[in-house]
Formats: C-alpha cells, sequence, structure tokens
C-alpha cells in the first residue's frame, strides 16, 4: 500500500511537470533550483530531470493547427542568475537535419529553436534567442507592430528587419550575451541554453510573470511549429503565447559594461594625388552600458562604427525615384533599437552619419516604455558647414488594455541656429480578437538656411489577420513641407489610398498543395504640392502563391498601373532640336500620363537541401523611364543560390539583372548587371573568414525626348553614364563573444572600360582596416 502511494505522488509530480500545448496548458510553473551546470550540449546532469517539460508542439506554418509532425520536448528551469533551457528535437524522417557551423545570426535556412521572452508580459515586444542543432546562435527582438504606409520602410533578410504583417516584425542586429551548445543525435539533435539574467530587460517587481513562445524550424519540410498553440487567424502573435509563473528573487547583480574599441584604417586612392600612398587614420572609441534597474539602461557611446566589415548589399539604383533603406549596424544604436519603434519610421538612426559621441536612456517607468538619445554628429554634415549637428530623440510608449497601445515621438535636429523638429503621437487598439486599428499624427517644423517650413503627416489603418480572410487598409496624407530629420519617410507631399485584401486556402494534411491563396491590392496617389493636385499613380494587382509539399514555394504578380510625371522634376530640362542645319533649344514639355501599364512576375523558391537552397524571379512590364518622361519596358532578373558542401565551408551567390527598353524606338536606356559571391569559412565557433567580391555594371545612354531629340539638363547636353566596378573585400573575425571582436581585413575597387572583361583595370581605391574591441563585464 505505501508502495503504491509513493508511486502515485511520484507519477502525479512527474506528470506536474509536463505542460503539454496541445492540451492548452501552457502556463509553466517552473522550479527554481539553486545550481549551476555546464553548457555543453549534455543533458545528463540530474538538474535536468526536475525541470519543467514543454510538449505538444502544434504546426503553424504552413497549415495552423495540426499535431507536429516531428516530436520536440523543452525542459526548462532557473537558478538565481540565470534561465536555463533544454531542447531535445527529434526527427522522425531519418538523417535529415539541416546544419552547419555559421556565423551568428546566418543560420535562417538551417533547422532551428527559437525561444520568445516577452519579460513585460506585455504581448508587444519579445527577445528572442535562436539556436541550430550545433548550438550556434540567432538573437534579436520579434515585435507584435509592423510599420508601413506612407513613407515607411521595411529591409528584409540578411540579418535585418524583416516585416510580416501575420506575424510582426523580427530584428536580428542586436546582440545579447548568452550560452549555448548543441550535438546531432541519433534521430535528432539536443542543444543546452543558458540565458543570464544580466543579459535581460524585465519588470521591477519581486514575483515575475514572462510571456513564453518557442518555435521550432524544420527545414527538409518547410514546416513551423509552435508549443503554445498558435493559430493564424489573429492579429497579434505575441499575444498567442504561454507564461513563465512565479519567477522570484531574480538576482541581476549589478549590469556595467564598457567596450573600448581601437580602430586604423590604411586607405589609397590611386586617381589622387600621387596614387601611391596611403592615408592612415587611427581612432579610439567606446560604449559603455549600465543597467540602473531591471528595466532601465544607460548607455553611452564615444565614435561609435560601422565595424567596417561588409559593404551594403548593392541594389538596383537607375530607375529608382527615392531613397533607399539600409539597416543600422552600430551597437550603440542597435541596444534596445526595438523601443524606437513607431507606425511610420520617424525614428532612423542612420540619419546620425558621422556621430562623435552621445548617450541614451532605455527601459520602462511606471508602466511606459521609453526610449531617449542625445548624439552629435560630425561637423561636416552641417547644412552650414560651422557647427556639429546635435540630434535629439524621444520615444515613449504606454501598454495598456488587452495589447492596445498610446505613444509619442520628439526628435530635433540643432544646428546652430538651423533646426528640424518633430513631435507625433500615435495610437493602436485591438477591438477584436482579428481586429486592429491604428492612427499616427505628427507635425514637423524646419528653419534651414533662411527657408522655413512646416508640415504634418495624418495616417490611419485598419488590418484584419483571419485565417481565411485578411484585409490592410491605409489611408495617409504628408504635407510637402514635412520632414521626419531622423527618420526615414521618403516621399511627402502626397495623399495615399491602399487596400490589400487576403484570401488562403489549405490542402488537406499530406496534400501536394499544402497552402494557397492571393493578395488583391489597389493602391492611389494623389499629388499634394504645387499646382498639381491631381492623380499622380495608380496600381492594381494580383499576387497568387501556395506552397508545395516538401518546402517548395511559387508566387507571382499581375500589375495594372497608371502613373502621371510630375512637372517639378523637370524643370531643369530642356530639348535641343534640329532642322537642317539650324539647332535650337526649346522648353521641354512634360508629356501626359502613362495608362494601362502592364506587368508581371514569378517567383520560386526550392526547399532548404542538406547542401544548397535557392530562390529566382523575373519580372517584365511596362514602366515609366523617369529621367526622360517617356514609356518604357522592364525586364528583371533576381537569383540567389546558397551553397552549403561542408558544415563549416558555406557560400552565397547572388545575381540581378535590369534592362530598361524605350517603347518609341525599341534602343536599350539602360542596364545593370550586379553579381555578387559570399564565401565563408567557420574555422571555430568564434573564428571565420569571409570573402565578398561583388560586380556592378551599369550603363545608361545618352537623355532624349520621346521624338529621339537629346535632353540638356541645365543647358548641358547628358552625355549618358558607364561604370563598371569590381569590388572584393577579405575578412579575418575572432569574436568569442558579442562586444569581444578583432576584425582584419582589406579591400578593393577596380573599374574597366568594357563591363566583365577583367582587362584594362584601374584601381580606384584600396584599403586595409583593423578593428579591435573588448568587452569588460561586472
Amino acid at each position: 500500500m505505501l508502495l503504491h502511494l509513493v508511486l502515485a505522488v511520484a507519477l502525479f509530480q512527474d506528470s506536474a511537470l509536463v505542460y503539454n500545448g496541445r492540451a492548452n496548458r501552457i502556463h509553466v510553473d517552473v522550479p527554481r533550483i539553486d545550481t549551476v551546470v555546464k553548457v555543453d550540449g549534455q543533458l545528463d546532469e540530474p538538474v535536468w530531470a526536475r525541470a519543467a517539460r514543454l510538449r505538444g508542439f502544434s504546426q503553424y506554418q504552413p497549415v495552423d493547427g495540426r499535431p507536429a509532425e516531428e516530436p520536440t520536448e523543452i525542459l526548462v528551469w532557473y537558478s538565481p542568475e540565470a534561465i536555463y533551457f533544454g531542447i531535445r528535437a527529434r526527427e522522425i524522417h531519418g538523417n535529415v537535419v539541416r546544419a552547419t557551423h555559421a556565423n551568428r545570426d546566418n543560420i535562417d535556412s538551417e533547422d532551428q529553436i527559437q525561444i520568445l521572452l516577452d519579460t513585460d508580459d506585455a504581448r508587444q515586444i519579445a527577445f528572442l534567442f535562436g539556436v541550430n542543432p550545433y548550438g550556434v546562435q540567432q538573437d534579436g527582438t520579434r515585435s507584435s507592430t509592423f510599420g508601413g504606409g506612407a513613407g515607411g520602410a521595411s529591409a528584409t533578410g540578411g540579418g535585418f528587419r524583416n516585416v510580416n504583417p501575420l506575424e510582426g516584425s523580427v530584428d536580428l542586429n542586436p546582440d545579447y550575451f548568452f550560452e549555448s551548445r548543441g550535438r546531432l543525435v541519433e534521430g535528432g539533435y539536443e542543444i543546452e541554453v543558458r540565458i543570464p539574467f544580466k543579459s535581460l530587460r524585465y519588470q521591477d517587481a519581486r514575483v515575475q510573470r514572462w510571456g513564453i513562445h518557442i518555435l521550432r524550424r524544420v527545414q527538409h519540410s518547410g514546416f513551423q511549429d509552435t508549443w503554445a498553440p498558435a493559430v493564424r487567424a489573429a492579429a497579434n502573435f505575441l499575444a498567442q503565447s504561454g507564461t513563465l509563473d512565479g519567477l522570484h528573487d531574480l538576482k541581476r547583480g549589478l549590469v556595467l559594461e564598457a567596450t573600448p574599441t581601437a580602430t586604423a584604417r590604411m586607405d589609397r586612392s590611386p586617381t589622387i594625388g600621387n596614387g601611391r600612398d596611403y592615408k592612415r587614420r587611427s581612432d579610439l572609441g567606446g560604449d559603455i552600458r549600465w543597467g540602473i534597474r531591471q528595466n532601465l539602461t544607460l548607455n553611452g557611446t564615444i565614435n561609435p562604427d560601422f565595424s567596417q566589415v561588409e559593404a551594403d548589399v548593392g541594389q538596383v539604383t537607375l530607375n529608382e525615384r527615392f531613397a533607399l533603406f539600409y539597416p543600422e549596424k552600430r551597437p550603440f544604436f542597435l541596444d534596445a533599437l526595438e523601443l524606437f519603434d513607431t507606425p511610420n519610421q520617424l525614428i532612423y538612426t542612420r540619419r546620425i552619419v558621422a556621430p562623435t559621441g552621445g548617450v541614451k536612456l532605455t527601459g520602462k517607468l511606471a508602466g511606459t516604455n521609453i526610449a531617449s538619445m542625445i548624439v552629435s554628429d560630425d561637423r561636416q554634415y552641417s547644412w552650414s558647414g560651422a557647427h556639429s549637428p546635435l540630434f535629439g530623440i524621444s520615444r515613449i510608449r504606454h501598454d495598456f488594455g488587452s495589447n492596445n497601445t498610446l505613444g509619442a515621438v520628439f526628435t530635433a535636429r540643432e544646428d546652430g541656429g538651423d533646426y528640424s523638429r518633430l513631435a507625433a503621437a500615435d495610437y493602436r487598439f485591438y477591438h477584436s480578437k482579428l481586429y486592429f486599428a491604428q492612427f499616427q499624427a505628427a507635425e514637423s517644423w524646419t528653419d534651414s538656411l533662411n527657408n522655413r517650413v512646416n508640415g504634418s503627416l495624418l495616417q490611419a489603418d485598419w488590418d484584419r489577420t483571419g485565417r481565411a480572410w485578411g484585409f490592410h487598409y491605409t489611408l495617409a496624407a504628408l504635407d510637402p513641407g514635412f520632414d521626419a530629420v531622423a527618420g526615414f519617410v521618403n516621399r511627402t507631399g502626397i495623399l495615399r489610398v491602399r487596400a490589400f485584401n487576403r484570401l488562403s486556402f489549405y490542402g488537406a494534411q499530406g496534400a501536394v498543395v499544402q497552402t494557397y491563396g492571393s493578395f488583391f491590392g489597389e493602391e492611389r496617389v494623389w499629388n499634394n504640392s504645387g499646382s498639381g493636385h491631381g492623380l499622380a499613380e495608380s496600381t492594381e494587382s494580383i499576387t497568387p502563391s501556395a506552397t508545395i509539399r516538401g518546402g517548395w514555394q511559387l508566387s507571382g504578380a499581375v500589375t495594372h498601373s497608371y502613373f502621371a510625371y510630375d512637372p517639378t522634376l523637370y524643370s531643369g530640362l530642356t530639348v535641343e532640336q534640329s532642322t537642317g542645319s539650324v539647332t535650337d533649344t526649346v522648353a521641354f514639355v512634360v508629356p501626359p500620363p502613362e495608362r494601362d501599364q502592364w506587368g508581371g512576375s514569378v517567383r520560386v523558391t526550392t526547399p532548404t537541401y542538406r547542401f544548397f537552397s535557392g530562390t529566382g524571379s523575373i519580372t517584365k512590364g511596362e514602366v515609366p523611364i523617369f529621367l526622360e518622361a517617356i514609356p518604357g519596358r522592364s525586364s528583371r532578373i533576381d537569383a540567389i543560390l546558397e551553397v552549403r558542401p561542408t558544415p563549416a565551408l558555406r557560400s552565397s551567390v547572388q545575381f540581378s539583372r535590369l534592362t530598361l527598353q524605350r517603347v518609341s524606338d525599341g534602343s536599350r536606356f539602360s542596364s545593370e548587371t550586379i553579381p555578387r559571391i559570399k564565401i565563408e569559412y567557420q574555422v571555430s565557433p568564434p573564428i571565420f573568414l569571409r570573402l565578398v567580391s561583388q560586380y556592378a555594371a551599369r550603363s545608361r545612354l545618352p537623355l532624349q525626348d520621346r521624338n529621339g531629340n537629346p535632353l540638356l539638363v541645365n543647358g548641358v547636353r547628358d552625355t549618358g553614364r558607364t561604370t563598371n566596378e569590381f569590388s572584393t573585400d577579405w575578412l579575418f573575425s575572432y569574436r568569442p563573444v558579442p562586444g569581444t571582436l578583432v576584425y582584419l581585413g582589406y579591400g578593393s575597387t577596380l573599374e574597366e572600360p568594357r563591363e566583365f572583361r577583367f582587362q584594362n583595370l584601374r584601381r580606384t581605391r584600396d584599403g586595409f582596416f583593423g578593428k579591435i574591441s573588448y568587452l569588460f563585464r561586472l
């Protein structure tokens, strides 16, 4: 009898530690165990038998709600100083795990586990800690909000901010200190993770309740599973998290980090001076970070740099009208960057080009998120050339009710007597599980070089995220005088209406076509500046897509467009006309709008095979050639091939080609061809070698009007433009932990008169660089 009682108690205790997501048992009482284990990927210490067990995963992509095919078990416990996770991921389909010894954050194409910790339990922002089967780390933040609309922008891929209307946004640029080790085992893989409380911001309370999501990506099938059973019919992904309950008496200790940095460069431009001497430059700088409280951090910086390890990926530019978006990379700006998010990108720290120093305060006070910085930019970027511009940037946001938010933004650029200032407010609320509405209003005031202007931005969004049907509607108005000098709003003076509807369908389990559907979009843009207030452009589009069994993804688009040329863009143009032996110059007459322009595209993404994966797309259509204000035809090819021949060696080959052809005479107006290759060899977890090589061949014919007459720009005949640049960057990197690193590298750029001949190459730039920094962490 006693034996039966003991066994019953043991079984009850064991079942009490099992939390089955399929049974909606997602509120976890995490055991507190005052011990320390070595993070080695071996889950054989006795403490793991006392951990809470998270089981019963559900499929989230491509079809939600079904039981996960691959068994996954997460073990979790915490000590006074850190929280520990043990991962047992089983694979029932044989030896199909995809994993390499990749560089940090570069595991998107591999099997992985993501741990999302919402330490505020507000369902708005979560810390992201990802690991692949070897324990290679990926980290950043995941937010429930996403921007867009009037002037908003997002970059995708490559560790940059990725925005998905179903899931919010992910930013993999921030780095956090945590430990992880993993190993392949028979039938899957196991990983051990330790996240110190020093690396987290959390509530200022003795007893904590954190939101938690666990995601597993299975690359051979293309499936994504979650422990808390998330569904697609929900406007907030993080609101579907489970919880870690009863965390108490966490010992964060003193959080004080100092990262002194030394950089050195030797640059040479053979076309300047004697072309033989290198210009040497060295600099000292550093960052300091002080955790004032669990949820309040003070940062300081002197001479932050971009690390100079890899140039921004080349983008097609010859027929672009607006500025291109590039991601932030400097550690000072990346820390708590998610707290500066706004519906429109009114804060974009790369507008601070070469900061000399700054301070930043981020965290939470009285239930309100605060983020504020003051940064001085280099004098060479002053409007007048006489002062060092000073940026002041603040963002506050209060979370209340059921995931609702109320926020404000204040930015200023003070440049001697010149200035540009902005104030904005935004409100977001969920009026059911499926719907949210979002509003933002902003006003800017600019006085630069005796030119005083002001303007406003108004925007409203309404969104439905349903499983089969969803939509996103936007109404925005931007005055011509609106200037987000510390943000990224690249188009003003417009009224814009956008309407996107989505229909989604799901195949039966095991079907060849797992998901299929389409977006139906319509957009209208009216001028809101100068003498013209008519329709500027419009687009209707149908974008079908499908997910095929095994991980294949197919998508395409059909578009129908209207475009009216803006007269203000052609004020400096005149036309050279010849009659017999007489040449005369006449005013350029802006042509009527381009109507009924059709285009289409198709895109294919392969499954993630063991040694490679790839994506290719073709786009063709009728487009305006903006520089000449004439109709054209566009043809574009983009392709990416990821090759992983060994766990330590990986390469990425990218190719983009765009050609524009004049409709009037069939001549080729311009062409851009940009191949790029990146090869990485991971010598050991902290050491890797990288080669990045890119060729950018760009050519454009002299400008002419639609009758073939030459165009003059400010009275000078345009002669066209041709550049053929071949650049190569080598890098040796040693980075045992974020903040401590050694970079040594060399980069060069060569030009040649004819593309891809590799003859008569002329060096236009080359240089050596080095960087050393060390993280002192108390």
